[in-house]
């Protein structure tokens, strides 16, 4: 007797997602629209954002290390409830505007590292990269850097017994997070390194 499971839908191809950080603004432009940001810290490796999430039913506070050099967005979130994750690593391009150095943009790659701090790491929605390459809204090219880079991150979280501070240190990178509590109050939160 052989069992079928159902089978899970494909994934819808949706268009490559591209969001701009203009710093001097302090605006977030995202595909849902723009918002204000808090706080905005270039460094060595590249940049630091943190906002708020208005009315937002899981979510209430974001922070992420834009890392050009090693293609990811490293994020870490505040949920209402309990936390579902440490960290979501998204798989991107990222680079400052030719024409305004004040402007950065993130072109997300689809794919995305979730981090359970010491326990393990896994790559998710690898369907929305092939989907979206199947509809012509990325190229092959494109498409084998970002799981050439997906496997980069994998391989050294691995490597770091999936700490993500001893990851960072193993490419060469310190970054700082605003601490959790009362994060969103201005520049007078506590900053934590790596």
């Amino acid at each position: 007797m052989s069992v079928h499971l159902p089978a899970c839908p494909p994934a819808a191809a949706h268009p490559v997602k591209t969001e701009r950080h203009d710093t001097d603004a302090m605006r977030h432009h995202t595909n849902t629209g723009v918002r204000h940001v808090h706080t905005y810290r270039e460094h060595a490796n590249g940049l630091f954002v943190a906002r708020r999430f208005d009315r937002h039913p899981r979510i209430r506070h974001w922070q992420a290390q834009l890392l050009p050099a090693l293609g990811v967005q490293l994020c870490r979130y505040d949920f209402h409830q309990a936390r579902e994750h440490d960290y979501y690593i998204d798989i991107a391009s990222i680079s400052q505007s030719v024409d305004d150095a004040a402007v950065w943009e993130v072109r997300d790659h689809y794919l995305d590292v979730i981090v359970h701090e010491g326990v393990t790491a896994e790559l998710v929605d690898a369907d929305e990269l092939e989907a979206a390459q199947a509809a012509g809204f990325i190229s092959e090219s494109e498409a084998h850097r970002a799981y050439a880079a997906a496997d980069a991150v994998l391989h050294g979280l691995r490597l770091a017994r999936y700490h993500v501070a001893d990851w960072l240190e193993a490419q060469g990178v310190c970054v700082e997070w605003l601490k959790s509590e009362g994060v969103g109050q201005g520049e007078s939160a506590e900053v934590l390194s790596n």
